[in-house]
């Protein structure tokens, strides 16, 4: 089993920050620090944890936040020095997003000056939130910073559905601000900042589909090999989804003169084993055809409904008269965002986001084993 997340706050690295924060702070009162950052520490579950530490910092570090603001900066890693880096510095994302608002500049500098040794996306959330066009002004600067995780910090942290986040309704309801971000990100050298792009533009799909179709549209024209992998894992959603548009950006329109075929190997599935199944493809027109093959498993729910998850399958290039034959299997096994329940499935094929042949299966429980 993995180490639960949780584990990654412990007293040991609470005893760590107490040394490098002290060691730029003689009035730092260690002892206590450690003492309220581990009390009843192992009870708690990891942003529980990370809010104990974070409430052992509002009692130790300067009520000023200027002054409290300085000695956290001076504690990062310089010259080689040890400093704040990584776990440490999710409760200190947290009283910076707590007290730094109400010094605005100041304290989305110290986000910016502490994103290279751990993620600030968190931290910035509440400055959007109390002041969105001055935030974003200040963040819009960020595209061009020599250092790859601010210029990422730039596209995460205003990520209107960033998960495990704070949410930005008014970027959920209206993303226009944060598109010339995104647009200048688009063709930075660091994968990692564009993946960060490409999800950003996957969850503004999600609530302005129509939007980032002819965002797509209007900068995939002459698109380099890198720029079109980050458009088409932004367009994820609108793919799985069907969406004319995102699909057309794509080269794949209305599948015509298909023969689709599905063939299932096991109507019956114990849970723990798979589906096994066969589509085969037939493309009975007299033109070439590019098709993006996906299948949908329609899970049951509690209440006896049906509710589908789209899974990526295959993309191929059929020229008349061609069959294509793609066998798979899916794993219906325990996994931590799903629970299943027996009875009637169904899946269906689609191709290029029309559904074009389904079966049903039956999904059934292994009996409890006794004592």
């Amino acid at each position: 089993m993995p180490e639960p997340l949780k584990n990654l706050l412990h007293e040991t690295l609470v005893g760590d920050m107490a040394d490098r924060i002290a060691a730029n702070a003689p009035a730092f009162d260690k002892t206590r620090f450690v003492k309220l950052a581990t009390d009843g520490l192992g009870a708690l579950e990891l942003m529980e944890r990370s809010a104990l530490i974070r409430d052992a910092l509002f009692a130790t570090l300067p009520d000023d936040f200027i002054e409290a603001a300085a000695i956290l900066r001076a504690s990062l890693p310089a010259s080689g020095r040890p400093g704040l880096i990584g776990w440490m510095l999710l409760p200190v994302n947290q009283f910076i997003a707590a007290r730094g608002p109400d010094h605005f500049e100041l304290g989305l500098d110290l986000l910016k000056a502490l994103t290279p040794y751990f993620t600030a996306e968190y931290g910035i959330r509440p400055f959007i939130h109390r002041d969105q066009q001055r935030a974003l002004a200040i963040i819009s600067g960020w595209v061009g910073d020599p250092d790859q995780h601010v210029r990422r910090l730039a596209s995460e942290g205003t990520r209107p559905r960033l998960p495990w986040a704070m949410r930005l309704p008014q970027l959920v309801k209206n993303p226009a601000p944060i598109l010339p971000i995104l647009t200048a990100l688009m063709d930075d050298p660091e994968d990692y900042v564009r993946r960060s792009v490409a999800n950003s533009l996957n969850d503004i799909a999600k609530d302005h589909p129509d939007l980032v179709a002819a965002l797509i549209a209007g900068h995939i024209e002459g698109a380099s090999s890198e720029r079109r992998r980050l458009l088409k894992h932004a367009s994820r959603s609108l793919l799985k989804n069907g969406h004319v548009q995102a699909l057309a950006n794509f080269g794949f329109g209305a599948a015509a003169s298909l023969a689709c075929e599905l063939r299932l190997l096991n109507g019956e599935v114990m849970f723990g084993k798979g589906l096994d199944f066969e589509i085969r493809l037939t493309n009975t027109g007299d033109t070439a055809q590019s098709l993006m093959i996906d299948y949908a498993i329609h899970h049951v729910k509690a209440d006896g409904s049906l509710s589908p998850k789209v899974f990526k399958c295959k993309t191929i290039m059929l020229t008349p008269g061609q069959s294509h034959l793609i066998e798979r299997r899916h794993a219906m096994r325990p996994i931590t965002t799903r629970r299943y329940y027996p009875g009637e499935h169904r899946i269906a094929v689609l191709v290029n986001g029309a559904e074009s042949a389904s079966e049903s299966f039956v999904l059934r429980m292994p009996p409890l084993q006794s004592g």
